[in-house]
């Protein structure tokens, strides 16, 4: 791989080259990816879609819009700092082409801000009862009619693959979707492969799948222009390790914070861990002065946040060769010299919040209201498709917002889609559906 090809502004349905040079400084190519992603109605919905804590009353739990956009914030300090080493150590990429840091921080904050806008509502719990939706309840009657590669799309319904394809989908008067520059569909994909073949290996990229059936060739295309083909497969974009490694960072220490805050973690705990991270730069005079809980945390977080982030960066760059070549296979925090701390962090967070009552009661809750609503949908979608729609699959359909995709040629396609329009649902929009449907 080379930067010149993953630095790409070409955009779906361009007919000529985007130079660097000639782009706009007041508003770079990159940039608009950011503005088109937060004017989206899949970003909106965030506001409402569970981050850990499902329904909650209080306004300093975190929902997967904050934590996108603190996902993005963290990103963009990441691009920035690699992209202005990786400028001296390529100079020709500044000198012949133009880019600038800032592009590296801007790629990387957009791929970030989108990184978790195909999510379903009810956090990972949603993506498992799509998941045995079709695997092993009413959905499995499709099976027969479906490829393997179509059907595994369904089993193990994956949000990144579903946000690739509502970046990328193109619909009546928005052909391309988003219409987002290469660079940023590149770093936006941590994982450059269909749902089979299966790879259980400990490559990273490995770990889950990021497109579906119906965006295979558009991924194709995007792979090709970045020239991120290999063989049979596909790299990963360098970018899209630090669009991990600020997912990584925001939901280790942030989650834990959120924990602390609710009082479901002893306050103890985040200076006993956090001291380990933050200790070369706290100013333990400071940290003594302020008073309530949520203002010690607020000044530990954004300590560990800056130590995580300068790691990240280091370990990006000792390891770029390996990364361009494709043979880098670990999360870039997966190699930090934090490594331990992060993982009792973690362990702590998984005890005390993954899996806390209230936590898994309002999950087992989603998965009903999920279930009820794919039975709806796919039914009254499917019914459509072959011509057989009751009073009632009329009515369900009715409820689905004008534009939105459902019916097509194929079975596969309208299920798919069906499943995506519950997946774009926001949790309170999820609940009230089911409601009515029951």
């Amino acid at each position: 791989m080379n930067w010149e090809a993953l630095l790409s502004l070409r955009r779906h349905g361009d007919t000529t080259k985007r130079i660097r040079k000639e782009q706009d400084e007041i508003r770079l190519g990159f940039e608009v990816d950011y503005d088109r992603i937060v004017f989206s109605s899949y970003f909106r919905s965030l506001q409402d879609k569970t981050q850990v804590i499902p329904f909650s009353k209080t306004d300093f739990v975190h929902t997967r819009l904050t934590h996108s956009l603190e996902v993005s914030v963290v990103a963009r300090s990441l691009g920035r700092l690699a992209g202005k080493e990786l400028l001296k150590r390529h100079p020709h990429l500044q000198e012949i082409h133009g880019y600038q840091p800032n592009d590296f921080g801007a790629i990387v904050a957009a791929a970030a801000l989108a990184h978790d806008i195909g999510n379903p509502p009810f956090g990972h719990s949603g993506e498992k009862a799509i998941g045995h939706y079709f695997e092993s309840g009413e959905g499995k009657q499709f099976q027969a009619q479906l490829t393997k590669e179509e059907y595994e799309d369904l089993c193990r319904f994956e949000g990144n693959a579903n946000g690739f394809k509502l970046l990328t989908e193109s619909m009546e008067g928005t052909p391309g979707g988003l219409r987002l520059s290469y660079a940023t569909l590149g770093a936006y994909m941590k994982y450059p492969k269909g749902s089979l073949p299966r790879k259980p290996t400990a490559h990273v990229a490995d770990k889950k799948f990021g497109y579906f059936q119906s965006e295979k060739k558009f991924f194709a295309e995007i792979a090709r222009e970045m020239e991120l083909t290999k063989g049979t497969g596909n790299n990963r974009h360098p970018l899209a390790f630090l669009v991990e490694a600020a997912d990584d960072i925001c939901y280790t220490i942030i989650d834990f914070e959120d924990g602390i805050n609710l009082g479901w973690i002893s306050e103890d705990f985040a200076l006993e861990y956090l001291i380990k991270l933050v200790k070369d730069h706290m100013d333990t005079e400071k940290y003594a002065g302020l008073k309530h809980t949520a203002q010690r945390m607020s000044y530990l977080r954004s300590l560990a946040i800056n130590s995580l982030i300068l790691d990240a960066v280091n370990m990006f760059l000792a390891h770029e060769e390996e990364i361009l070549a494709g043979t880098f296979s670990h999360a870039l925090l997966d190699k930090s010299k934090y490594k331990a701390q992060m993982d009792d962090i973690i362990a702590i967070s998984v005890d005390k919040v993954y899996r806390s009552d209230e936590v898994l009661q309002k999950e087992i809750v989603g998965y009903k209201v999920i279930s009820t609503l794919l039975s709806a949908f796919c039914k009254a979608a499917v019914n459509k498709l072959h011509h057989s729609t009751s009073p009632y699959d009329e009515l369900i359909l009715r409820l689905i917002p004008q534009g939105t995709p459902m019916v097509e040629e194929s079975l596969y396609k309208t299920v798919l889609n069906a499943s995506c329009f519950v997946a774009s649902l926001s949790d309170g929009k999820a609940m009230e559906l089911a409601k009515k449907m029951n």
